[in-house]
């Protein structure tokens, strides 16, 4: 296949061969140009510390990779995200390969994002449900209320930094207090996509309210954080995910709904990630059942991995390379199911609809429809904002323990900071 997904180095890099050409798109995608060449920002008007309920206001913060709105945004958004060491650990290589593989990749990625409509759409979708799941606790907890929606991307915009200063400008921390809760949108954790985040968070809390912007251990006024830091059985988005896989399963004949086959597909990650014991995997794999259950197991199902790129050994067995071996045997009816992302974005919109899909060339290889808008969702999100904010834990349990072979002190002050002073000390 010759998608290279912008999380994965080309093999080109590594080899120091020509970068293969572009492949043309023979289809587009209609009616997704309007909303991904735009922008879309929330306005959030300025609130004070004595609002409507005893305990607000309350800052919902979306935490996600982010994607460039426009084609004009990817070179920004590829050199941060090769200069992420969390994300792709290239060593003490790191400054100079990063912007190297940013420069050489960017035509290529401008052109897949001009084919799905000009850019991605996760700012829109991010910011849509960040909205409306707080329009749901402002009734369902009006104690907490007024609940603010924010987005922070980790590269591309609104990044971290400006989400932070967002929350200053609305009244929140600078000796104001407030509370604040970080809600990743990764369903499963990894410490390559929510660590990652983490990581920024705490460090701009770190430069702009904590120890290094005035010399204090823990100023007073402070933002205070809480975490929702991974939900990958969560009843909600299984019956979402179920939901959206029923209704492709009701296009095929009544007569073979049975025997098609779900194919979940989930973003891979190096060996290297996997074997230092990062625990996405097994969450992913958790989801995949949890869905299953949900659906009573009705049909033939398997879990495989989209994205792979360059010599190294990375999860898998790979989404492409599942489709064609199966339709190959003859399963040519074929569901694929992006498990792993909350909203669409160029892993779903290009490297499954505009590569998978088309080499199977099979018309009964579909893909189910990502969450996006869909209101059992958006329910769930806000169902897993109240349950978190009830149970007044600063994090999951999970999220104290690192990997067995982590050495990252990062992650590791990140960790005892969200953990809070109770809990630190769980983390080792």
């Amino acid at each position: 296949m010759s998608f290279r997904s912008p999380f994965a180095i080309p093999r080109h890099i590594w080899n120091s061969a020509a970068p293969s050409a572009v492949r043309p798109v023979a289809r587009s995608l209609v009616g997704c140009t309007s909303y991904q060449r735009s922008r879309f920002a929330t306005a959030v008007p300025p609130v004070t510390q004595d609002a409507t309920g005893s305990k607000g206001p309350t800052a919902m913060v979306f935490l996600n990779m982010g994607g460039p709105s426009t084609t004009d945004e990817v070179e920004d958004f590829l050199s941060r995200l090769f200069a992420d060491g969390d994300l792709i650990p290239l060593g003490r290589l790191q400054s100079y390969l990063g912007p190297l593989i940013a420069r050489r990749r960017t035509p290529k990625i401008q052109q897949q994002y001009s084919d799905i409509g000009g850019g991605s759409p996760i700012r829109k979708w991010s910011e849509y449900q960040c909205k409306e799941m707080c329009k749901l606790l402002d009734k369902m907890s009006p104690e907490t209320a007024p609940h603010k929606p924010y987005v922070a991307f980790r590269y591309a915009a609104p990044l971290t930094e400006t989400m932070y200063e967002q929350l200053f400008a609305d009244g929140f921390g600078n000796g104001k207090g407030g509370r604040a809760v970080a809600f990743t949108q990764y369903p499963q954790y990894s410490c390559s996509t929510t660590g990652s985040s983490l990581n920024e968070l705490w460090k701009w809390r770190n430069r702009l309210e904590g120890k290094r912007a005035n010399g204090e251990a823990d100023p007073a006024g402070t933002i205070q954080w809480s975490v929702i830091d991974r939900w990958p059985s969560h009843p909600g988005l299984i019956e979402a995910f179920a939901q959206n896989i029923e209704a492709q399963l009701k296009t095929y004949p009544a007569e073979k709904r049975n025997e098609v086959v779900l194919l979940f597909s989930a973003h891979s990650l190096p060996m290297s990630v996997v074997n230092r014991g990062d625990p996405y995997p097994a969450e992913v794999a958790a989801t995949v059942h949890a869905v299953m259950q949900r659906l009573g197991f009705s049909n033939p199902y398997r879990l495989c991995w989209q994205s792979k790129v360059g010599p190294k050994a990375w999860l898998g067995a790979q989404t492409s390379d599942t489709v064609q071996e199966y339709v190959k045997r003859g399963h040519t009816d074929l569901i694929l199911v992006p498990v792993a992302f909350t909203s669409d974005h160029i892993e779903t919109l290009y490297e499954l609809d505009l590569e998978v899909m088309e080499e199977a060339n099979s018309p009964g290889v579909k893909r189910a429809e990502s969450l996006n808008g869909n209101p059992v969702f958006i329910q769930a999100l806000a169902d897993l904002a109240l349950e978190h904010m009830n149970k007044g834990e600063l994090c999951s349990r999970q999220l104290t323990l690192r990997c067995q072979g982590c050495t990252s002190e990062r992650c590791l002050g990140q960790k005892k900071f969200f953990a809070g002073k109770e809990n630190e000390a769980l983390v080792l």
